[in-house]
């Protein structure tokens, strides 16, 4: 959606090792929005994002208008249901709806034989990765490891929003991420347990507010009781600024150690 940053540049090498050419799309999709005043004042450098492109040998950017996307009403939505139930699909009720369909917009236009994107929205990655598996979309769909600042911080358009302050906690996120999966790799198979762990690091800062932290599965369920892989996720409010975040975590012994 633009603004992009050293997470999306990671996409696009990716894409780039991989492929004859690469192609970026950048569009701010109002209808995976569901605060008119995020969607207004969600940033649109575009000049920046096209040099940006550019520096990382993009050959092609596709930066529609809206009205060139929603050219008409639009009357037919690509719902994914049960992947997009719990997490952000809670809190942000047609979010997915929205990018599902913009996705599957987008994927008719291009036409790729690959896909990449950030594992930081591991949700929005499973649920692509769904709806083209039952539409049978002849498209790969790739994801890249969620890139990080030094002091841990997911990297995301978002934040810039921080205020100095509010930047120096922020990278508190990860760290109750962190705990969580330490947690795990010593063995806790207890969810409740572990959401303890990481809600407690939080909780120490009172200028944080959890919207969730859940552990859950593969296919974004969530579970009680941990025996395989899981996704330790969050949305977490750092004053006004709503950040998201995960990690990959793997019990003791399971399959996929």
């Amino acid at each position: 959606m633009g603004a992009l940053h050293a997470g999306h540049g990671r996409l696009i090498e990716a894409a780039r090792r991989e492929s004859a050419v690469v192609a970026v799309s950048i569009f701010v999709n109002p209808s995976q929005f569901n605060q008119s005043e995020d969607y207004l004042r969600y940033p649109r450098p575009l000049e920046t994002d096209l040099a940006f492109c550019a520096a990382h040998g993009v050959d092609i950017v596709f930066a529609p208008s809206v009205e060139e996307m929603y050219p008409q009403p639009q009357l037919t939505w690509v719902d994914v249901t049960r992947v997009a139930d719990h997490m952000e699909g809670r809190f942000r009720p047609g979010h997915f709806r929205g990018m599902a369909t913009v996705v599957l917009k987008l994927l008719q236009i291009a036409q790729p034989e690959r896909a990449y994107f950030g594992e930081k929205d591991a949700q929005q990655l499973a649920v692509v990765r769904r709806m083209v598996k039952d539409l049978n979309l002849p498209v790969e769909v790739a994801g890249v490891e969620t890139v990080r600042e030094p002091d841990g911080l997911a990297l995301s358009s978002r934040n810039q929003y921080l205020s100095a302050e509010e930047r120096a906690i922020a990278p508190r996120i990860y760290a109750a991420l962190r705990d969580a999966a330490e947690l795990i790799a010593a063995g806790e198979t207890s969810a409740e347990a572990v959401r303890r762990r990481a809600e407690a690091v939080l909780a120490e800062e009172p200028r944080m507010r959890v919207e969730y932290l859940e552990i859950a599965d593969e296919d974004m369920q969530p579970v009680e009781h941990i025996t395989g892989p899981v996704r330790v996720a969050a949305a977490v409010c750092v004053g006004p600024t709503r950040l998201i975040d995960n990690v990959r975590c793997v019990a003791r012994g399971s399959v996929g150690t």
